[in-house]
């Protein structure tokens, strides 16, 4: 008979597990998995398991092609399963292509004469998953902000990026979800972003890798009124609850899409963007709705520059501009008080209300 040998965490099983454990099977007669033991875990990987062993032991011992299961309490990295491979002096020890500790493993091997037996990969009968894919879908949010910018956008994009300038922005409700999503598509409020969080994503790299900047995952997962520092990644340098704008904002769909990627490498005055950048922040440290809309009365005048259509004129605003990349998406509108806006929503049916979302 001979004895198939393989070892791992198994913290979560999943399709891809089920498919391994098969074709190591079909290499012997008798299969044996191991696992390391929640101490184990914690040893080396400083983290619990998702379940207790007994019933990892038993979930694992349910599976029709396993024989045999083992929890391990062996302190070598990588080798946790020593002394029980030594007992069983199993025929082969079956691994991963992408097997870290081979040459131990390889070693340990040669003491038994068991073969080391490097499993090629085989086209998955599933969309290929891991077991930390597994726990931040489970931790995602079932749902998550969108987000407006006042000033200093551009500047999270890490090729555009100046020290000791800032990007302000914040997130807003309505929430959206997987399910439920209730403003336009490709509309500048960082759609992509919040895609990402629901699917257990952080969104930050694909992002960058997009060219664009990560100003849209990074408040849509911090929350609140916030400014960023410019720079190569998400730094906070300060936030509000964004109470002093609450029933003071209203968004305006411009009527057709827009396309970040599209527009990021057009001509424009950076040294423009991080002036409204310092004026915006200044605005957020002291609750000061005029000297926001300072910040974005200049930004909006570098995007009127790069050619974007003006904007309507509503009465009772204090500052407009285009939201994200613009020239499309929806427009940023900030109110003076309640009571500006609610006269506006009612002389312009197309604005829509959006308030400050925070959590703690």
């Amino acid at each position: 008979m001979k004895k198939v040998f393989v070892s791992g965490c198994y913290d979560i099983l999943h399709a891809g597990h089920l498919q391994f454990f098969e074709e190591a099977r079909a290499l012997g007669d008798y299969l044996i998995v191991s696992f390391a033991s929640a101490e184990v875990l914690w040893h080396h990987k400083r983290r619990k398991p998702s379940i207790p062993d007994d019933h990892k032991r038993v979930l694992l011992q349910g599976l029709r092609m396993i024989d045999e299961v083992i929890i391990t309490h062996g302190h070598k990295e990588g080798l946790d399963f020593e002394e029980d491979f030594l007992r069983l002096r199993p025929d082969f020890l079956i691994v991963t292509e992408d097997d870290k500790y081979s040459e131990v493993k390889r070693e340990i091997c040669k003491q038994v004469g068991a073969q080391y037996t490097i499993l090629p990969k085989t086209p998955p009968r599933f969309a290929p998953v891991s077991t930390s894919s597994i726990v931040r879908w489970v931790q995602a949010p079932t749902e998550a902000p969108l987000r407006v910018d006042f000033a200093g956008g551009w500047l999270d994009v890490p090729r555009f990026s100046r020290p000791g300038e800032f990007i302000v922005n914040c997130s807003i409700s309505p929430l959206v979800s997987l399910r439920e999503w209730p403003y336009e598509k490709q509309a500048g409020l960082g759609g992509s972003g919040a895609w990402a969080l629901l699917n257990g994503r952080d969104g930050i790299e694909s992002e960058i890798d997009l060219g664009v900047g990560w100003q849209d995952p990074a408040v849509i997962r911090e929350t609140g009124l916030c400014v960023w520092r410019s720079g190569k990644t998400p730094v906070l340098d300060f936030k509000r609850n964004g109470d002093f704008l609450t029933g003071c904002l209203a968004i305006l769909w411009t009527g057709s899409p827009h396309d970040t990627p599209g527009v990021v490498n057009l001509v424009r005055d950076y040294d423009s963007i991080a002036r409204s950048s310092r004026a915006a922040r200044e605005g957020v440290l002291h609750a000061d709705p005029q000297r926001l809309a300072e910040g974005m009365a200049i930004y909006h005048a570098t995007q009127l520059a790069e050619g974007m259509e003006p904007l309507p004129e509503i009465p009772g605003s204090l500052a407009h501009k285009y939201c994200g990349g613009g020239h499309g998406g929806y427009a940023l509108y900030l109110f003076d008080s309640p009571q500006d806006r609610i006269q506006a929503l009612a002389s312009t049916p197309a604005l829509r209300a959006v308030e400050p979302v925070c959590k703690v």
